[in-house]
């Protein structure tokens, strides 16, 4: 798939963050905007398996879509998660992921949902 290269740097980001249980650290990437860390913790711990980090090549084949006729660029970028106990899962994070200037994007963790 051929998209930005900091949407798969912001997205592996994340993902990490969320194999290490780091919400604050997710919360403070993206400014708490959509989730809190207790929503990020619950959907986590709800779905009762260890987030993990998947396999390289998923970066390369994120579901990415420009959203159009805005100010600013932005994408539209859905993940899936793989856990320890599973392998490929079915939670997925749904981000959004907005041009903030000086090649910067900023990230708004939309969802964090079976798919």
């Amino acid at each position: 798939m051929n998209y930005d290269s900091r949407v798969k740097s912001e997205t592996i980001l994340i993902v990490q963050m969320l194999a290490t249980c780091n919400y604050d650290a997710i919360v403070k990437h993206t400014n708490g905007i959509r989730l809190s860390k207790d929503e990020i913790a619950y959907a986590v711990n709800d779905y009762g398996c260890k987030i993990t980090m998947p396999p390289d090549s998923v970066f390369d084949d994120l579901d990415v879509v420009e959203v159009e006729n805005l100010l600013a660029r932005e994408w539209s970028v859905r993940c899936p998660l793989w856990t320890k106990e599973e392998g490929r899962s079915d939670l997925s994070i749904e981000m959004s992921m907005i041009e903030d200037g000086a090649d910067k994007l900023r990230v708004e963790l939309d969802n964090i949902m079976i798919f």
